[in-house]
């Protein structure tokens, strides 16, 4: 359990969230927190059941992969059950079976494996050339901007963020224009974090769950805070590369190579301030318009 004494109220809040109650051995229980979506936010259940992973693996082992598929959408009104298969724990590595259950049945399952520190061969991609953080805007659109977006949209940016963003493209929530399929945001936690490795991994898959979905659909111009798409996140997976921290700026450089098939698809990398690729991820979701 990570100590939240002193830190931020905004990010102690989301930390308890991703804490889980222990039931059994293998069998875990955690609440949702609205943000405005009709169901329960995909890197909220990702962040739970790598807290639920990760609590039946030996310590000194962390997190390096996860493949996850979301089947349903979550309640937020009602827990969320986390049921552990302990799949191996062998010298290096420990591999575990995540299954999310609400109401009976399946909503999402995940694959996660986990390795001891060890050295070996160095290379990386380089990190694009980008803004610094601090030359950007950030913060909720305009109020006259909000206005014009759908009430459960306006409450989440109306209301206090556990993060910090900056886009380095201009995001125009109201008159989206077709754009290439590229976007790169710098994000940070809004108050510093213990050292806790696993944390910050936990954390940063709870956030990478944002934006990549919408990257698939920059080239068609649809605009789904403005209600004319449904989009759902189908699976997710995640890299872990290199030790990382959530409290500093990181920029989250996504880009959607394809899109058939009423199915968008997306990569992206995140890296540190000094252009060290710290973890990828990839994603494909639904994207329907209404």
């Amino acid at each position: 359990m990570a100590d939240c004494a002193g830190m931020e109220p905004r990010l102690a809040e989301l930390v308890r969230l991703l804490e889980l109650e222990r039931l059994e051995d293998n069998l875990f229980r955690g609440h949702s927190r609205d943000i405005g979506s009709p169901q329960v936010f995909g890197g909220q259940v990702l962040g739970q059941a790598l807290s639920a992973a990760g609590a039946t693996v030996e310590e000194g082992r962390v997190v390096h992969s996860l493949h996850a598929y979301f089947l349903r959408r979550g309640d937020v009104n009602a827990p969320i059950v986390y049921d552990v298969d302990r799949s191996l724990d062998g010298h290096s590595f420990s591999n575990r079976r995540v299954v999310a259950i609400q109401h009976g049945r399946q909503i999402f399952n995940m694959a996660a494996s986990f390795h001891i520190a060890e050295s070996g061969f160095e290379h990386q991609s380089q990190m694009p050339q980008v803004p610094a953080p601090e030359t950007l805007s950030g913060g909720a659109p305009p109020a006259q901007v909000l206005e014009k977006l759908p009430a459960p949209v306006k409450r989440f940016f109306e209301s206090s963020q556990p993060f910090e963003f900056r886009a380095v493209q201009e995001i125009n929530y109201t008159e989206p224009r077709a754009a290439p399929p590229e976007r790169q945001i710098w994000f940070r936690a809004a108050g510093a974090l213990p050292d806790d490795e696993m944390l910050h991994r936990r954390l940063l898959a709870y956030l990478s769950d944002c934006f990549l979905l919408e990257t698939a659909n920059l080239p068609h111009g649809g605009q789904f805070m403005r209600g004319d798409l449904v989009m759902a996140s189908i699976d997710h997976a995640m890299w872990f590369h290199r030790p990382l921290r959530v409290d500093d700026w990181l920029l989250y450089a996504m880009d959607s190579p394809s899109a058939s098939g009423a199915r968008g698809f997306t990569r992206g990398s995140v890296f540190s301030r000094d252009g060290r690729l710290l973890a990828s991820a990839g994603q494909e979701g639904l994207i329907r318009r209404r």
